[in-house]
């Protein structure tokens, strides 16, 4: 009997000071609520409490190019709003399954919300491969990304599938069963599209 290939996750953190660490219970809770059908990598990203987007970069890519084709990509944060901007740049080793966004700021001409090497480009959404799924997550509670981020995010992707999420905060109450949900949803409709 041949065995089962788990399907690839790459969780990517938030930045500042300990948030690989902060961010640990998030990548556990999104592992224990996919099961033992994927495997979830939580690299520690570079410099997390001074991120550079170019050292991001060549980090994520070589995680991906490791993990092959249809590699699923969750980015909480500061991780979220770097995973969408590689995947506008392109030239990425492999094919991306989907795109999951949790609490992810959405950096634009702002005092405060302002990075410009993960500014988004003009036409984003062109960018991206259209078959390519896009899942957005919000806390309405959030207390460090202003929940009005969700919607501009859903504007610039408007096929992305948005989830408000009531009563939770920055880190969605530590508990990623929506984004598990959601995951594991896409392996039911390959099945069921076969």
């Amino acid at each position: 009997m041949q065995a089962r290939t788990k399907k690839q996750v790459l969780f990517i953190h938030g930045a500042g000071e300990g948030a690989h660490a902060e961010d640990a219970r998030l990548a556990a809770s999104l592992g224990e609520k996919l099961g033992s059908d994927y495997a979830v990598r939580y690299p520690k990203m570079p410099r997390e409490d001074d991120p550079e987007y170019a050292v991001w970069k060549r980090s994520i890519g070589a995680e991906l190019a490791s993990m092959g084709d249809d590699a699923v990509l969750v980015g909480h944060s500061i991780g979220g709003s770097v995973l969408i901007r590689i995947l506008t740049d392109g030239n990425l080793a492999g094919r991306v399954a989907a795109l999951f966004l949790v609490s992810a700021p959405f950096w634009h001409d702002d005092e405060v919300w302002h990075w410009k090497e993960v500014e988004l480009p003009r036409g984003a959404a062109e960018l991206l491969p259209r078959d390519m799924p896009m899942f957005l997550y919000h806390g309405r509670d959030d207390e460090v990304v202003p929940f009005s981020h969700i919607g501009m995010y859903a504007q610039a992707f408007p096929r992305a599938i948005v989830r408000a999420l009531d009563g939770r905060n920055h880190q969605l109450n530590e508990d990623l069963t929506e984004v598990a949900a959601d995951i594991t949803g896409l392996k039911q409709a390959a099945r069921l599209s076969r």
